[in-house]
């Protein structure tokens, strides 16, 4: 990886900056090597919530001017990528896993989790509410088990979570 080791603080340092954490990402996404214009266009476009094909010329701009000047020198004195500023090609060094927990997993298709635990969560109002007050068929008898379904409802979609984003999952792998 370097001439020595990094050590937790400085891997710390390095990875506080959510721009190098997803350099870093896209080159692992990208067989670990690319020119520096591709990494430009997805960082901003993961920094704006946009596609790349919607990145303006500031938002370019404003991410090549960072990169270039800052953060992959600094990558590169930290022996993490290896950068070649007059080609604008950028290599990820080996040793890769030292860091991996220090990524974000979920640059793209960020799945709106919230909003489905909160649903499951106003189902479970609802249905508490409708026993309490003993209104359609939702008696005394058959609170619990509903209850208990909502309870594995939200098992499930919990253990759906944590699944998907282990970095390992393949979806392929799992069918």
């Amino acid at each position: 990886m370097s001439k020595h080791e990094l050590t937790q603080a400085e891997l710390f340092d390095v990875f506080s900056n959510a721009r190098r954490r997803r350099a870093v990402q896209y080159l692992k996404r990208h067989g670990g090597s690319c020119d520096l214009a591709p990494l430009v266009e997805q960082v901003a476009a993961w920094e704006n919530g946009i596609d790349s094909d919607d990145v303006t010329r500031t938002q370019r701009r404003r991410v090549y001017i960072s990169l270039y000047q800052t953060h992959l020198p600094m990558l590169e004195e930290h022996g993490i990528v290896d950068w070649d500023p007059d080609d604008h090609a950028i290599d990820l060094l080996p040793g890769d896993d030292v860091f991996e927990p220090y990524l974000d997993h979920r640059l793209e298709n960020q799945r709106p989790w919230h909003r489905l635990y909160a649903s499951v969560t106003a189902l479970g109002v609802i249905g508490v509410a409708l026993s309490w007050l003993s209104i359609g068929p939702l008696t005394a008898t058959v609170a619990p088990a509903i209850a208990l379904i909502l309870c594995l409802l939200v098992l499930a979609v919990s253990v759906a979570q944590h699944v998907s984003r282990r970095p390992e999952f393949d979806l392929q792998l799992a069918l």
